[in-house]
């Protein structure tokens, strides 16, 4: 079985399994900018189309449309398209909010 972040594609909207399972929660490890490494929670709506990232008071809301765009707000009510990317070991990026952990698949 592959380990758990690998899989990770559905929720960057790549994935073709987006499904409905809502309100799924995970502990991680969240990194803004060049900040450091704090404890944060993924709560996943629904698999590769709602997510959201809360960070101490701050949430980031991610949908993606399924074709490869995705888009993040900030809570304020500013919504800017991001793109995924993977740094250092296992941690997924999106323009500078980071995630590490087990992330959740599925």
């Amino acid at each position: 079985m592959a380990p758990r972040w690998l899989a990770l594609s559905a929720l960057l909207g790549h994935g073709a399994a987006a499904g409905a399972q809502a309100g799924l929660s995970v502990p991680l490890h969240c990194r803004i900018g060049e900040g450091q490494w704090t404890p944060c929670t993924m709560t996943v709506q629904r698999i590769g189309e709602h997510w959201w990232l809360q960070v101490g008071q701050q949430r980031f809301e991610f949908r993606s449309d399924g074709r490869g765009s995705t888009t993040v707000g900030d809570g304020a009510g500013a919504i800017r398209a991001v793109q995924p990317v993977w740094r250092e070991p296992r941690a997924l990026c999106w323009d500078g909010i980071c995630a590490k952990g087990d992330l959740p698949l599925d």
